[in-house]
Parts: structure tokens; C-alpha cells; sequence
């Protein structure tokens, strides 16, 4: 797998920090001890990924052809949304016909759609907002999910389970995920909603573990274009 900045994926599982262990390593010690060798695996996608762009269309063959442009331009890492009709069997083709690449879905606000989700083969989930009832669910499946939140006491609880996300991170800005980050140091981040093109390098500069795209990458007029483009701020940065 080919992230935005050119790295590629290493075989084996990922440590607390996401960088990858060899198969057959020891599991790491210390908080992140809890999370399951599967866990970290994606975890270290979206950690080599730094740019994770949400795919969300009007509908499912929209979804699919933005899904393959960014594959093609080297994204392998991003997620579809349960908002888009027709979602289930877009993850479930993807997981399929598509091992090469990383799919999760977003959007996900309720067991229904988790179970959903995961049947199909989502590598993670993504919600806007805290969900209690549906850890339990990733947890017997064992994936990843990604809770939102805004405050420090949502993120940390969120953290604690693999990646947390920082929504609307707009309204906090650049300042407010340096502030969290201070109390909250060991904390990965996912930084949604205001991110775009031209300040995505800022935010993983500030210390988002990794951020979300939405439609400043999807509706650029040459996603291929903007891709390399970015690639070269993350170089930079």
C-alpha cells in the first residue's frame, strides 16, 4: 500500500506508536497491551496513510469511481460513509475484489449499522460521536473503531480504545488540538471536518496522528493532481 506521502505498508502487525511488527513479534506492553494484533494492523494503515479521505457520494456507483481514482493515484486507505445508498454492498465489493486496500466505513451511529458494516467486510468504524453501545460490537469482531468527540475527557475514552477523532476540528482549530494534545500526549488523533488540501500538512505538523478529507479531495476537478500535490506538502512539511 501506497500512502500520500509515498511510504509504504510493512507486513506484520503495528506497535502502540502504529510502526509495524514483524510477524511472529512479542505484543506490545503498556496501555496499548489491550489492543488486539488485528487492531493495530489498521491502526498502523491509517498511521502510514496520514491522509484517510472520506469517500461520500449522492450514491454508490459515484462512491465507487471516486474510491478507484484515489486508489489509482495511490490512496488505499480511506472510508465509505453510511450515508451514501447502496453503502453495503460498496464495502462489501471492496473487501472483496480490492485486498489491497483499506476500507472502513463512517457515519456509523447505531449497532444496526456496525453489525452491517463489519459483515461486510469494513476494516474499521467511524463515528461523528461517541457510541457506547456499538464497542461492544467491533470489540467481538475485533476492528477498530474510531469515536468522536470534542472534549478531552471524549477523546481520551476514545484513545484509550486505538484512535480517537477530533470533530468538528474546525471549530477548536489548529490551537485547540495543540492544547489536547499537551494533556492528552500518547493520544492518536484523527483530525475531521475542516481539514483540506491546503492545510493538512499544518494539522499533522500540529499532531494529528492522522486526518480526514472529505470533499475538498473527492471534488477537486483532478484528484490525481491533487493527490501528488499534497503529496509533496507532506514531504515538505
Amino acid at each position: 500500500m501506497t500512502a500520500p506521502n509515498g511510504a509504504t505498508a510493512s507486513d506484520g502487525t503495528a506497535g502502540p506508536d502504529g510502526t509495524a511488527v514483524p510477524n511472529g513479534a512479542a505484543p506490545p506492553e503498556g496501555p496499548d497491551a489491550s489492543l488486539t494484533p488485528a487492531v493495530r494492523e489498521v491502526i498502523g494503515h491509517l498511521r502510514r496513510a496520514r491522509i484517510v479521505p472520506t469517500v461520500r457520494a449522492a450514491d454508490a456507483d459515484a462512491a465507487d469511481h471516486l474510491a478507484r481514482t484515489l486508489l489509482a493515484a495511490g490512496i488505499s486507505t480511506f472510508e465509505f460513509t453510511a450515508t451514501t445508498p447502496g453503502w453495503e454492498e460498496l464495502v462489501r465489493g471492496w473487501a472483496r475484489e480490492h485486498p489491497e486496500a483499506t476500507v472502513g466505513l463512517g457515519t456509523v451511529t447505531s449497532t444496526a449499522i456496525a453489525e452491517t458494516a463489519l459483515t461486510a467486510g469494513a476494516a474499521f468504524l467511524v463515528s461523528p460521536f461517541q457510541v457506547p453501545d456499538v464497542r461492544p460490537v467491533a470489540d467481538a469482531a475485533d476492528r477498530l473503531i474510531v469515536e468522536g468527540g470534542m472534549t478531552p475527557t471524549e477523546l481520551r475514552a476514545a484513545a484509550q480504545r486505538g484512535v480517537a477523532k477530533l470533530f468538528p476540528a474546525h471549530v477548536g482549530g489548529l490551537a485547540y488540538l495543540t492544547s489536547l494534545r499537551s494533556v492528552l500526549p500518547g493520544a492518536r488523533i484523527m483530525a475531521t471536518g475542516g481539514v483540506t488540501l491546503a492545510n493538512a500538512a499544518e494539522w499533522l505538523a500540529a499532531g494529528a496522528f492522522t486526518v480526514s478529507i472529505g470533499s475538498d479531495l473527492t471534488g477537486a476537478d483532478d484528484i490525481p493532481a491533487a493527490v501528488e500535490n499534497l503529496r509533496r506538502q507532506l514531504a515538505a512539511a
